[in-house]
């Protein structure tokens, strides 16, 4: 079973082209070893894709060769990925009444001031 084609199929990548794609660049490994599209999984082993910059680890529980629905995909891999670290910014920042106009001066030192901001701007 190719890498690329088990990507594709469990719905990681949208398509087997970007699939083979992140396999060129690297962003596929394969028990710590970088991936080629072609190179083969089997059950148990141990996937680890990079994604918008966090990596996914991915256990093969289930080789698949076409694409099934998502209920079903989910039960051909097992997820290891350790718990993103939260966002620094958890909170949301002030809003401005609708209709309020540009903020002044002054409502814009306030805001950086908020936000953690200094300067001479």
């Amino acid at each position: 079973m190719r890498v690329d084609s088990w990507l594709w199929a469990i719905r990681v990548f949208k398509t087997r082209t970007e699939a083979t794609r992140a396999c060129r660049a690297g962003h596929v490994q394969i028990s710590g070893e970088r991936a080629k599209a072609a190179q083969a999984v089997g059950i148990g082993t141990e996937v680890r894709v990079r994604i918008t910059g966090f990596d996914r680890i991915l256990r093969v529980t289930q080789p698949i060769i076409k694409r099934v629905p998502a209920a079903v995909a989910a039960t051909c891999f097992v997820d290891l990925t350790p718990p993103r670290p939260p966002s620094e910014r958890s909170y949301f920042p002030p809003a401005r009444e609708p209709g309020a106009g540009r903020p002044t001066k002054r409502d814009r030192r306030e805001l950086d001031r908020l936000r953690g901001r200094t300067g001479n701007s």
